[in-house]
């Protein structure tokens, strides 16, 4: 049995191992934590900015990656304590996102501001405790290349969310969405597909559109 596993076995060296690397209820790693091991264990590629006001609450014990040329605004939050976050290339997190893994977006993925993408649900079924004593069950949700997600968007776990798709601003996604997909609205539905015959984009009829 490697270390990793007899840590993850034993409760009183796991939560001892927790104390070291997060202050208590808290969800940001300390700072040497930060410093001297994050830079080991996460990838970056050449180009990428993580710029000085995000909160990135990023731990060794799941994969964080940022592609080449990517970006990660202001303001936003990066977690991925309870399942990875991988970007691609060329991919851009907006002003204010928060990205709770597991989540990954691949190559050339925009999301404008205050986007929200989460991975993470908290268990709530045993009446007899409160909910965040529960724990957590997690999904990952995956973006596809080239996709634009609109401002003020939330993206619930488990959804994947097709290559070359607009997702509009406000919108609130539910259920996976095809490549090629213009989606609208709480819950988001399939508005526009592109027609690969005739080179166009084309509505959807109504009577087709997901409820």
């Amino acid at each position: 049995m490697g270390l990793k596993d007899k840590i993850k076995n034993n409760d009183a060296i796991k939560k001892f191992v927790h104390w070291l690397l997060v202050p208590r209820n808290q969800a940001r790693p300390r700072l040497w934590v930060k410093w001297f091991v994050n830079p080991f264990y996460h990838k970056k590629g050449k180009g990428a900015t993580i710029c000085r006001r995000t909160r990135m609450d990023v731990l060794p014990w799941n994969t964080f990656e940022l592609g080449e040329n990517s970006t990660i605004e202001d303001f936003s939050t990066v977690n991925n304590g309870v399942g990875a976050v991988k970007i691609g290339a060329r991919a851009r997190v907006g002003l204010g996102n928060t990205l709770i893994g597991p989540v990954t977006l691949k190559d050339d993925v925009r999301l404008a501001q205050n986007v929200v993408l989460s991975g993470l649900n908290h268990n709530y079924e045993d009446i007899s405790q409160p909910i965040h004593a529960q724990g957590v069950s997690t999904a990952e949700i995956v973006v596809g290349e080239e996709t634009w997600i609109g401002a003020n968007s939330t993206i619930l776990a488990g959804i994947t969310i097709g290559k070359h798709c607009i997702i509009a601003g406000g919108s609130v996604v539910t259920k996976d969405i095809p490549d090629y997909s213009v989606a609208v609205g709480n819950p988001a539905r399939v508005m526009k597909t592109f027609n690969h015959s005739t080179g166009e984009w084309e509505r959807v009829p109504k009577k087709m559109v997901a409820v």
